[in-house]
């Protein structure tokens, strides 16, 4: 049964350049910088469908502040990098969203942003705009590694990024680092953690570097939600793969849990720690299935039994919502998909298991998911804790993709 959205993911694709281990729908060159750049038309295109999606929900749910619509909990700015778009441009989409969704006074709104000087955007203007939370795409402290993965930004960048994030009134600052690194190092892994801890953030999100191809698995159609990979990402993934290795990435994970948790760090999903109270408040209303709304070019929305996107591409998401040919807007390409029953079981149960609530007792009962819980008690993935919720262990954790692929 479809509900009103407690979260708005909002989707900003321009980045300074292309990362080439990145997947998410990332435009750069002459689209993000310099006279001909698309900043200003992608932002009248998501104050445009803003409004088109609101229109949806008022007819649906009645407008904002209804019983049956509560304001916002959450908004996120997504990328790519947000901080490309000026102050005023953010600032005029969130009083979109406020006008058209409402908005909590209490809500969490975060941004994305690159550590670089000419990409993390003027701190106190967000804040003044509405900005709360911060996340910035560090991926690690050690220069060469930082060179490996084509960043622009250096580690000095890092520490001066968070710093004035703090002193422009950010109150919640995340940064994002990646394991298993092609030719990277236990050592150098232990390094990067301890300098990331050493500029006391609120939270951390710690992933494995996964190289996927998005064409092989039919995802960079005329509706798809990536765009295709590059020739040069290709090549350079086609390296990196063999430099991979997962025992050193089993040993970076184990080290990271016993040293967050040795300094009171809550690891309450797989890959996410805070300092208490700095949780994702966005990110567990996924992992929990609560229905967010979503714009953008790749932009994802659940409303609770519907799975919606929008196509990948730029252009076309443009002249969907400003059409050059001056006919009214209209709602840009994409897709959707309904889960049955038994897809939003499994589904309820792998997002469940990622965090460290994990699922009560009875869920593990319910034909035919009961056979893959067992598995994973038989082999120590899974345990019921002193609650009587069934959580995975820490080898739980490392060998998460086995236990859920038998879940689907």
């Amino acid at each position: 049964m479809a509900r009103p959205p407690v979260g708005l993911y909002i989707h900003v694709p321009f980045c300074v350049s292309l990362c080439p281990y990145c997947d998410f729908v990332v435009v750069a060159g002459a689209a993000a910088r310099g006279p001909a750049n698309r900043l200003g038309a992608l932002a009248a295109a998501l104050r445009t469908e803003l409004g088109l999606r609101g229109d949806a929900l008022d007819a649906t749910f009645g407008a904002p502040g209804w019983a049956g619509r509560p304001a916002l909990d959450t908004v996120y700015l997504g990328g790519g990098t947000p901080t490309l778009l000026p102050a005023a441009e953010i600032g005029a989409i969130l009083a979109v969203v406020r006008e058209r969704f409402g908005v909590a006074a209490d809500a969490e709104i975060t941004i994305e942003a690159n550590p670089g000087p000419d990409e993390r955007g003027d701190a106190s203007a967000l804040a003044a705009a509405g900005i709360n939370r911060i996340s910035f795409g560090a991926q690690s402290l050690a220069a060469a590694e930082l060179r490996r993965l084509g960043r622009r930004h250096r580690p000095a960048d890092v520490a001066n990024a968070l710093a004035i994030a703090r002193a422009g009134g950010i109150r919640s600052i995340n940064l994002d680092l990646l394991y298993d690194i092609p030719n990277g190092s236990f050592a150098t892994w232990t390094e990067s953690l301890e300098a990331a801890l050493a500029l006391e953030p609120d939270h951390l999100s710690l992933y494995a570097l996964t190289l996927d191809d998005p064409d092989a698995e039919g995802l960079t159609g005329p509706a798809g939600d990536h765009l295709p990979t590059t020739r040069g990402a290709r090549q350079w993934r086609d390296r990196a793969i063999p430099e991979q290795d997962e025992d050193r990435a089993a040993a970076q994970y184990l080290h990271a849990v016993d040293r967050l948790a040795a300094s009171g760090w809550h690891g309450y999903e797989i890959s996410n720690w805070a300092r208490p109270g700095h949780e994702s408040r966005h990110n567990l209303a996924y992992w929990e299935r609560r229905p967010v709304e979503a714009v953008g070019p790749g932009g994802h929305a659940f409303d609770g039994a519907t799975r919606r996107w929008n196509a990948a591409h730029l252009g076309r998401y443009i002249e969907a919502l400003s059409p050059s040919t001056g006919a009214e807007p209209h709602l840009p390409p994409g897709g959707s998909d309904t889960l049955d029953h038994g897809d939003a079981a499994a589904e309820t149960a792998i997002l469940g298991l990622r965090t460290d609530r994990g699922l009560p007792c009875s869920a593990a009962a319910e034909p035919p998911l009961d056979a893959a819980f067992d598995w994973g008690i038989d082999n120590r993935l899974l345990v019921v804790d002193e609650r009587e919720r069934i959580v995975l262990t820490t080898r739980g954790r490392l060998l998460s993709n086995e236990l859920f692929r038998r879940l689907i």
